[in-house]
């Protein structure tokens, strides 16, 4: 429990060091593999114990906050990156083929249904987190096709009931785990254990990035030019599209324009790895699991900044607080 709380408290650090076992230790990113559906459930279910059932509510009773937020993602996200794209080619900048349908695509996806554990491990907005990322996702099926289609011309196959089937998977036992909690230790108990379960979102976030880095250590090595420029794309466009949506939702408040920056540049990009047709460019895979760095290294990198800026603010204030 010692361990855990330690965690809990120096969560996004950890995440920095640890997503880098899973390139250190290519033959435990193999074996941690299967665990990349099982951990997406548990960190749903801890980030369900950690916020207010009641604040979620309230997020879905204020549909133009969330269409709005939805309709930015989804659509103009991906809009904005294949303009900044044409642009770039514009100028005399071309960026390569794959590489350019990673950032369309990533764009395109919906939020990671962890990012709301990510949100409260760096004081942000858990309930609005969960609410955006869960519905974004249902909705992603009949926006990402018509999207990579008109950008890419690429035909895409998502099918709208097999993923509600896949996301069901993940949600229904996360909720009902976490509903079965609350109601054993009740809510007092689990808010004394908020750096213990902040904790076990660590381990399990970094279960999923030891997992996802399986096949990335021999590319590595194999081609380190491409690897670097996939990288160094991947640490423009996640902190660009963050930055974007906070300016652009800055009248919603700091925390939530925060949370929205948060949730823009931390796309689910496995979804994109199941819709891709076969016999697709092993290159944009490669982009879609190094984009995965900035996504566990920035919180640490930016959490200073986080700190500085909400200080001295009410979270409640400006629309419910993150946790529990």
């Amino acid at each position: 429990m010692s361990l855990l709380a330690f965690l809990g408290r120096h969560g996004p650090k950890a995440l920095f060091v640890g997503v880098f076992l899973g390139i250190a230790l290519p033959d435990l990113a193999t074996l941690a593999r299967p665990l990349v559906g099982p951990s997406v459930t548990l960190l749903l279910l801890l980030a369900l114990l950690r916020v207010e059932w009641q604040a979620m509510g309230a997020v879905v009773r204020r549909p133009l906050l969330c269409g709005g937020l939805i309709a930015w993602m989804l659509l103009a996200s991906p809009l904005l990156m294949s303009a900044v794209l044409a642009l770039l080619a514009e100028v005399g900048l071309t960026v390569p083929q794959p590489l350019t349908i990673g950032l369309v695509l990533m764009s395109a996806a919906p939020p990671i249904v962890g990012g709301a554990a990510v949100a409260m491990l760096i004081g942000l907005e858990g309930p609005l987190a969960i609410v955006i990322a869960l519905v974004s996702t249902l909705i992603s099926p009949l926006t990402i096709p018509p999207l990579a289609l008109l950008l890419l011309g690429l035909e895409l196959d998502i099918g709208l009931l097999e993923l509600m089937a896949r996301l069901s998977l993940v949600v229904v036992p996360a909720f009902l785990g976490a509903w079965l909690l609350r109601r054993l230790l009740g809510l007092e108990r689990l808010r004394g254990l908020a750096s213990q379960i902040d904790g076990l979102v660590v381990v399990f976030m970094l279960v999923f990035a030891v997992a996802i880095m399986d096949g990335v250590t021999a590319t590595i090595f194999a081609r380190p030019d491409v690897v670097a420029l996939w990288l160094f794309a991947a640490f423009l466009a996640n902190p660009g599209l963050q930055l974007v949506t906070a300016l652009l939702f800055r009248r919603l408040g700091l925390r939530r324009a925060l949370t929205a920056g948060l949730l823009a540049g931390n796309c689910n990009m496995g979804m994109m790895l199941a819709a891709l047709p076969e016999g697709s460019d092993y290159d944009i895979l490669l982009y879609f699991a190094l984009a995965q760095l900035p996504m566990f290294m920035l919180p640490a990198l930016v959490l200073p900044l986080y700190r500085r800026l909400l200080a001295g603010r009410d979270g409640a204030a400006e629309g419910g607080g993150s946790g529990s």
